[in-house]
C-alpha cells in the first residue's frame, strides 16, 4: 500500500478585520473581570482598585492631550483637583446623591480648563508645557491659602458618602462599582471622541499643524476645544476621588499628581488611551501597595521603572501588543 503524503498544516495570518475586533473583545473581557472583582477581593484591595480607576481616568484625559493632540501638560492635575473640590463642596452643602457631584466635578473641570486654556493653547512645545506647569502651581497655592473654601493645607474633610437611591455607599465594593461605572462612561466618551473626525483632526494637528492650518482647519480652536474637554474628564475623575477617599487636599492638584499622571501615560503608551490605564495601575500599585513596605523608597522604584520603560519600551507597555500584531 502506498502512503500518500499528508498536506502541510498552514496557519492563516490574522486578517485586518480580525485585528479590528481583537481590542474591543479584550476590553470587554477586562471589563467583565473588573466588574466582578469586588466579589473576590478584600476591602483594601478593592479600595486600591478604585484608586487605580480614578487615576486611570485622569491618565486617559491627559493622554487625549499628550498622545492624541500632541499637547504635553504638567498642570493637568489642576482640573482634577478643581473637580474634586467642587464635588466635595456640593456633597457637603447641597447633596451627595449620584450623579450630582459627578456632573458638578465635570463642569467645574471644564470651566477651569476654559478659563486657562485660551492662554495655554497659544503656546507651543516647551512654552506650552511651562505655561501648564505655572497655572497648576498657581492653583495649588490658591488651594493652600483659600482656607474658607478648600480647608487650606488640611484639605476638605468630612465629605459625606455618595448616595444611591437615598442610601449611602459605605462598603468598599459599592463605592468601587460606582467608580467603575463612571470610569467606563468616561473612557467610552473619550474613546468615541478620539475615533471621531474631530479626533482625526487632532492627530493631524499633532503630526503637522502648519499643514492642517493650510488646509483650512482652525487649529487653535481645535486645541482649545480638546483642552476644555480633557479638563472636563479630569474633573470627572476628581469627583470620583472625592467620593472614594472623602478627602481632598492641595496635593491632589499639585505638581506631584500631574507628574505621576504624565508618568502613567508614558509608561502605558501615549496615544492608545487604554495603555495609560495600565500605567496608572502600575503607578498606584507601587505608590500605595509596594511603596509603604520600601521604607519610603517607592518614588525611587517608580523612577527606575520609568527609566527602564524609556529604554526598553519606548512606545510604552502598549507597544508590546502593537509589535505582536505586526
Amino acid at each position: 500500500m502506498t502512503r500518500t503524503a499528508e498536506a502541510p498544516v498552514t496557519v492563516e495570518p490574522v486578517t485586518a478585520r480580525q485585528r479590528r475586533w481583537l481590542t474591543p473583545a479584550i476590553l470587554a473581557v477586562v471589563a467583565v473581570v473588573l466588574a466582578l472583582a469586588p466579589m473576590f477581593l478584600a476591602p483594601f484591595a478593592t479600595s486600591t482598585l478604585s484608586r487605580i480607576l480614578v487615576f486611570g481616568l485622569l491618565a486617559v484625559s491627559l493622554d487625549l492631550l499628550v498622545g492624541v493632540s500632541g499637547l504635553p501638560s504638567l498642570g493637568h492635575a489642576a482640573y482634577f483637583g478643581i473637580g474634586a473640590y467642587a464635588a466635595g463642596w456640593v456633597s457637603i452643602n447641597v447633596t451627595s446623591a449620584i450623579p450630582v457631584p459627578l456632573l458638578v466635578g465635570a463642569v467645574a473641570g471644564a470651566l477651569g480648563a476654559a478659563l486657562t486654556g485660551w492662554i495655554t493653547v497659544r503656546a507651543h512645545g516647551v512654552f506650552f508645557l511651562m505655561l501648564t506647569l505655572a497655572i497648576g502651581e498657581l492653583l495649588h497655592q490658591l488651594a493652600q491659602t483659600w482656607e474658607t473654601a478648600t480647608g487650606g493645607a488640611n484639605g476638605m474633610a468630612g465629605i459625606p458618602p455618595a448616595r444611591a437611591g437615598g442610601e449611602p455607599l459605605l462598603l468598599a465594593g459599592y463605592i468601587y462599582w460606582y467608580v467603575f461605572a463612571a470610569f467606563v462612561l468616561g473612557f467610552v466618551i473619550v474613546w468615541i471622541v478620539s475615533r471621531s473626525p474631530f479626533g482625526a483632526a487632532l492627530r493631524g494637528i499633532r503630526d503637522n499643524e502648519p499643514r492642517m492650518r493650510a488646509l483650512g482647519y482652525p487649529t487653535r480652536v481645535y486645541k482649545y476645544a480638546v483642552f476644555v474637554f480633557a479638563g472636563s474628564i479630569a474633573g470627572m475623575a476628581g469627583a470620583l476621588l472625592a467620593a472614594q477617599q472623602r478627602l481632598v487636599t492641595p496635593a491632589d492638584l499639585g505638581f506631584a499628581t500631574a507628574a505621576l499622571a504624565l508618568l502613567a501615560v508614558i509608561i502605558g503608551g501615549a496615544g492608545t488611551l487604554w495603555g495609560p490605564v495600565l500605567g496608572a495601575a502600575l503607578v498606584i500599585i507601587i505608590r500605595d501597595a509596594i511603596g509603604p513596605s520600601l521604607d519610603g523608597h517607592g518614588a525611587l522604584l517608580l523612577g527606575i521603572v520609568f527609566i527602564a520603560v524609556v529604554y526598553v519600551l519606548p512606545r510604552g507597555a502598549a507597544g508590546i501588543l502593537r509589535r505582536r500584531r505586526k
